[in-house]
């Protein structure tokens, strides 16, 4: 019996993600694909039982054991050095470079209420970092973008008066309250630890850093 086989176009359809999501899947072995060329393609049998297998998984789990798979919120090309020297233009320029993630859908939006949220009060921690962060009806799915700031940014209010060096920005959907909170927890204490700030900001590419924050 002859296999359907599926382009990104199909099984994006088919999972009702955008392209570039099932892309960034294949590309980092997260759904069962195979090459053809230089062309992903998908056997449908195996996606559908990659669906099935998910949706028993996501109803066993509870979310603190999705918050640890950071790379699933999280990629390479999100991880930037950023050279402002002001709170807002490092936040605004962070912003941005998340706007690039599918599950963004308003870039604008992301921007404005980022900036409204820090306003409002600091998303400093201490010890150097801050997580800035909002949850948004026009988010699909929670995603984060890391930046390095290669100098330290002093108009945070941070509550031990070290200046912010490390920024990691998270948007949720709205309806992600939990999965939100406890990512927020976890990359708070993740960062506790001296030895993974020292090694995020003596890294020389976002590679480094990716590699260094999705390892559990």
């Amino acid at each position: 019996m002859e296999e359907d086989i599926l382009t990104i176009e199909e099984v994006a359809k088919y999972l009702r993600v955008s392209d570039r999501t099932v892309y960034d899947w294949a590309q980092k072995g997260e759904i069962p694909a195979g090459k053809i060329g230089t062309v992903w393609r998908f056997k449908k049998n195996d996606i559908e039982r990659w669906v099935n297998e998910r949706l028993s998984s996501n109803s066993r789990e509870n979310a603190a054991n999705q918050i640890v798979q950071i790379r699933n919120i999280l990629s390479p090309d999100r991880v930037i050095f950023i050279n402002q020297s002001t709170k807002r233009d490092a936040l605004v320029e962070l912003s941005q470079n998340l706007s690039t993630a599918p599950q963004v859908k308003f870039p604008q939006e992301l921007e404005t209420e980022i900036i409204k949220r820090e306003e409002l009060m600091s998303t400093a921690i201490g010890r150097g970092i801050a997580i800035p962060h909002v949850r948004l009806s026009s988010v699909t799915d929670l995603v984060m973008s890391v930046g390095i700031c290669k100098s330290p940014i002093i108009d945070f209010q941070t509550i031990d008066d070290v200046p912010v060096q490390i920024l990691i920005m998270i948007a949720a959907a709205y309806n992600q309250h939990s999965y939100y909170l406890q990512t927020l927890s976890y990359l708070s204490s993740k960062l506790k630890n001296n030895e993974i700030r020292d090694a995020l900001l003596k890294s020389s590419t976002p590679e480094e850093i990716y590699e260094m924050l999705v390892k559990e």
